[in-house]
């Protein structure tokens, strides 16, 4: 079975690394043959995609203008290659990939929500294709995979076909998803922390719907009672040259508890070296992140946003988006905590993440639906 992902672009997020980790886990599977075709260029992901062996192609999409060229060149692709699936994340990719497939005679097409906030966050560009995307998801695609139940209730609402829709939540690599004591011991040594300061960690890229403002705001709110609070951002663009961001850091009055690193490929050692992990956004879909540190033994503050309450269940604490008093006393509680309690409270997280959210179960889900909607391939 020959299946087609096509994408808007492989820089570093959710959806991108979710494929990065499905494409990957079927390249032993001799009944699947997976390729990716991403609709800009290569991205930091494109490169490790190739190393692991699944093929890449980059159509150089420059913006909206180009789509017709970009639309040509999907449809002589897909007749070449005769895909027997042709799946699509997010929305850019559900309408040109959707179409593109479809024009080459392709019925057998999945697209992939991942938004969870239709409301904000996103270009009036985008909003529009959204709107496309609903009139045309009646259609176009044989199946819409969300990666949340909140995504699909929201995408419902704005008038999705109902019928076409499933959640397959993400999955999480365990055997990826580990770090070492001495690893944690150099991170947490190059950022100039003690073995006795608590740290709180965040991780994702700078974005507003992320609301770093929020996890800021809290800290400042926490730095007076608890002086060996330190407080580790990781991700794309939060890096000391980001004025934004350095000036709500400067105004919290503990600018020197701060440490930003940028975006790592080392995700797993950042992880090891908090104590606690923050996620902060006011809008998420499945939030990977999230995922990834309660499988690193994390005890974890969420915001209750997209399916995020949903993946920590009742190992973690979950407090009301968009508000820094709430995201303080949630961390509070597991600050003032016993270390014996937050340690618990991680392997707790852990086990759930185990149990149910691996990239195992996500794969076999994910192959029952190819066999499903293309049983003449099996």
């Amino acid at each position: 079975m020959k299946v087609v992902h096509v994408i808007i672009g492989l820089n570093v997020g959710g959806a991108e690394l979710m494929l990065f980790r499905l494409s990957k886990s079927f390249k032993d599977d001799e009944k699947q043959m997976h390729s990716i075709i991403s609709l800009t260029d290569i991205g930091k992901l494109g490169p490790m995609i190739r190393d692991s062996g699944v093929q890449v192609t980059t159509l150089e999409m420059k913006g909206m203008l180009d789509f017709p060229r970009v639309l040509f060149s999907l449809c002589r692709i897909f007749r070449k290659l005769k895909p027997d699936i042709v799946q699509t994340w997010m929305y850019h990719a559900d309408l040109i990939g959707g179409i593109a497939a479809r024009l080459s005679g392709i019925r057998n097409v999945i697209w992939g929500i991942r938004s969870t906030n239709i409301s904000s966050g996103v270009s009036k560009a985008t909003r529009g294709i959204r709107r496309v995307c609903a009139i045309l998801s009646y259609s176009i695609p044989k199946l819409i995979v969300c990666a949340a139940d909140a995504s699909r209730k929201a995408h419902v609402q704005i008038g999705y076909d109902s019928k076409r829709m499933m959640v397959i939540p993400n999955g999480f690599d365990p055997e990826v998803l580990v770090a070492s004591m001495d690893q944690r011991a150099a991170i947490r040594m190059a950022c100039g922390f003690s073995p006795t300061d608590l740290v709180i960690g965040s991780l994702g890229r700078y974005n507003p719907a992320k609301d770093h403002e929020n996890f800021i705001a809290a800290a400042s709110l926490l730095g007076a009672d608890y002086p060996d609070l330190r407080f580790l951002l990781v991700g794309r663009d939060l890096d000391p040259q980001n004025k934004v961001i350095m000036e709500q850091i400067e105004g919290t009055g503990y600018s020197d508890r701060f440490v930003l690193l940028g975006e790592r490929q080392d995700v797993a050692c950042c992880l090891k070296a908090m104590d606690v992990f923050c996620l902060h956004s006011r809008t998420e879909g499945f939030p990977n992140v999230l995922g990834e540190a309660m499988a690193m033994g994390l005890p974890c503050v969420t915001t209750d946003v997209g399916d995020a309450a949903f993946l920590i269940g009742d190992t973690g604490v979950v407090v009301e988006p968009r508000n820094p008093q709430a995201l303080a006393d949630g961390l509070r509680q597991l600050v003032s905590a016993e270390a014996a309690y937050r340690l618990d409270l991680g392997e707790k997280a852990q086990r759930r993440v185990y149990e149910n959210f691996t990239l195992s179960s996500a794969k076999c889900r994910f192959k029952v639906v190819y066999e499903q909607i293309c049983p003449e391939s099996d």
